[in-house]
């Protein structure tokens, strides 16, 4: 058999069977397929907002943990407000390009294109970022990993490639069950542990190898540098507004309203890991993240509902590279349609997919893991 054959049936087991252009509306995106695909960012700083507060503070000592609930509170109400703006937006902006287009339109040329530049670059580290919590949250429940790190984050990268090869109703269908698995895991996680919380039933949690504080005062310097670590958790928010034409008519009304499902659930899970995390008196650590310890906490040891709830923070934290694949492509067909970006870029693959651009991210993601040699628990996120 021909290479170009043997090259040719490898890519239709990969990705899929061609998708004809005039069947290019079935493709598009329910409200929850939508929220997996565009809010697995946003919701997965749940995961890790909280702990990036946590590393400031403990700078000071374990007092200055008080402070953690307003910051986390002053942070919710911005993200209320961002949400709100964003919102605004998908109505008046209807044709998707988030942040490029308003200023394209309003501000013109240059900073439109350091507006796209900036969200090109946040997507690429979101993807090598979110990769590298993912595999972390994994080594906390199984140290014994630790020493594949960068292999397990490979491997994740080619598997969200290859998901989003598939096209993108499809993806959303493969990644759903995760991001659904996630949001039950946390809630039951904070509900459980606000009821013991209450009861009084609640079990001490001791850190493995906790980061010690360095006798630092508590100035405003401090505070504010607390305030921007917990701002990762605004990352994405943007990535609805961006994608408003993935979406199934009426466009913009059932983006708004996946918007609006995303703020809702990732303040509710932001300010409940908080509040619980001072509650328990959770102290951050280089081997375990705080959502590791607290659901350890809630649940009395490492039994199953532990490892649920790992394994569901794994999987959205990887699955946060996802959104970066939803828009990252869509960015550059629209860079590339103005003539920013080779042309490459604007053209869609068999399966209605920005091909080109999947790829080329996919590339820039493993790139930066493989030179950094190890994946390590981030210290902070591109916002």
């Amino acid at each position: 058999m021909p290479e170009e054959g043997v090259l040719g049936q490898i890519k239709r087991f990969g990705v899929g069977e061609p998708i004809p252009s005039h069947l290019a509306h079935h493709e598009r995106l329910s409200r929850v397929t939508g929220l997996a695909v565009l809010s697995s960012d946003p919701l997965s700083s749940a995961a890790y907002a909280t702990e990036e507060i946590l590393r400031v503070l403990i700078l000071a000592n374990v007092a200055a943990f008080s402070f953690s609930s307003p910051i986390a509170f002053i942070i919710a109400t911005i993200l209320a407000i961002v949400v709100f703006s964003y919102r605004q937006t998908i109505y008046a902006y209807p044709s998707g390009g988030g942040a490029y287009i308003v200023a394209r339109e309003n501000l013109e040329e240059m900073p439109s294109l350091i507006a796209a530049a900036a969200l090109l670059i946040d997507y690429i580290l979101t993807v090598a970022v979110s990769i590298a919590a993912g595999v972390a949250a994994l080594t906390s429940a199984f140290p014994e990993w630790i020493d594949h790190r960068v292999a397990i984050g490979l491997s994740f990268i080619v598997i969200l490639m290859l998901g989003n090869l598939r096209g993108i109703r499809e993806s959303g269908q493969i990644f759903a069950a995760p991001t659904y698995f996630f949001i039950i895991s946390l809630l039951t996680l904070i509900g459980v542990g606000t009821w013991r919380a209450f009861t009084g039933s609640m079990e001490p949690v001791e850190a493995m190898a906790p980061l010690e504080s360095v006798g630092q005062p508590v100035t405003v310097f401090l505070l504010l540098r607390a305030f921007a670590n917990g701002c990762t958790a605004m990352t994405g928010v943007e990535a609805v507004s961006n994608g408003v034409p993935a979406f199934k008519p009426p466009e913009s009304k059932n983006a708004a309203a996946t918007l609006m499902i995303m703020a809702v659930l990732s303040i509710t899970m932001f300010l409940g890991i908080t509040l619980l995390a001072q509650t328990y008196q959770i102290l951050p650590s280089q081997q375990e993240t705080v959502v590791s310890q607290l659901a350890s906490g809630v649940f009395g040891g490492r039994g199953l509902p532990y490892y649920l709830v790992q394994a569901a923070t794994m999987l959205i934290l990887v699955l946060a590279a996802n959104t970066a694949y939803a828009d990252f492509p869509r960015l550059s067909s629209i860079l590339a349609r103005d003539r920013y970006l080779p042309r490459q870029f604007m053209n869609q693959g068999d399966r209605l997919a920005f091909s080109n651009g999947i790829l080329g991210l996919s590339a820039f993601a493993a790139l930066l893991i493989v030179v950094c040699a190890a994946i390590r628990m981030p210290s902070s996120r591109s916002t």
